[in-house]
């Protein structure tokens, strides 16, 4: 009796995904959760890159969030570091070796805020630096310390994925961003801009990377303005998730 128990708890949790998460926060734990209860999510920040790689091999996708400004270094915009916040050097290690492991795996990988960005930056792609001077202040995409967050227009571009998985051509999203991608990597589409063309989203064209790569400027994870810019692509990244999943056990 006591095997078949174990068999069956091991069988259940073997069941259960495992998202590694770049950078965890609360946050995004639940967002994870709310599109699958069962899922786990897996702290990747507070080990050293070759243990983090280790891990990731025994997850089944790529939560890379957001947080701090990628070093301009890595996109030939040194000159540019003035204008950058607070940078964090062993992050951007750590993103690229998990991108580009996760990418060999053939794993899916979703990038939010900094995590859209970083991924654009490893693939060949550059960044704003600052956008209320690279572009302009027509559109706030970051709100003072302490007030209320920015909200403001999106527009979808069509026959995208991003498109297909939320049903929208535009719609609110939430900002807390003073950088964002420029020019996208090869391989890679914008896939949203806001009213002042600045880029909301990336994903892959399917002609350089074949497993599914997504990114979005907005903070879905929080996004309760929303829902629909936000629930269907945790689950959407959750089924692909397990497809992989279903994939690594045959």
């Amino acid at each position: 009796m006591l095997t078949l128990l174990l068999a069956f708890l091991t069988s259940q949790l073997q069941a259960q995904v495992k998202i590694a998460v770049s950078k965890p926060y609360e946050t995004y734990e639940k967002w994870i959760k709310a599109a699958d209860a069962t899922a786990i999510p897996v702290g990747m920040y507070s080990l050293k890159i070759d243990s983090a790689l280790r891990l990731l091999a025994e997850c089944n996708g790529l939560l890379l969030t957001g947080g701090e400004d990628v070093d301009p270094v890595n996109y030939g915009k040194l000159n540019e570091l003035s204008k950058c916040e607070e940078i964090d050097r062993y992050r951007d290690s750590l993103e690229f070796a998990l991108i580009k492991r996760a990418v060999e795996l053939k794993m899916p990988i979703f990038g939010i805020c900094r995590g859209e960005q970083i991924l654009n930056v490893y693939f060949g792609g550059t960044l704003y630096t600052d956008i209320p001077t690279d572009i302009d202040t027509t559109v706030k995409h970051r709100c003072p310390p302490g007030s209320k967050e920015c909200l403001h227009n999106a527009t979808l571009l069509p026959n995208t994925l991003l498109t297909k998985i939320t049903g929208q051509k535009s719609g609110v999203v939430n900002s807390y961003h003073h950088q964002a991608v420029e020019k996208p990597a090869p391989g890679f589409r914008i896939t949203a801009y806001s009213d002042n063309k600045v880029p909301e989203g990336i994903e892959s064209d399917g002609t350089r990377i074949k497993t599914f790569v997504m990114g979005v400027q907005w903070h879905p994870e929080r996004l309760t303005q929303n829902p629909q810019l936000s629930k269907p692509l945790g689950e959407y990244f959750l089924s692909e998730v397990k497809k992989y999943q279903t994939g690594n056990k045959k």
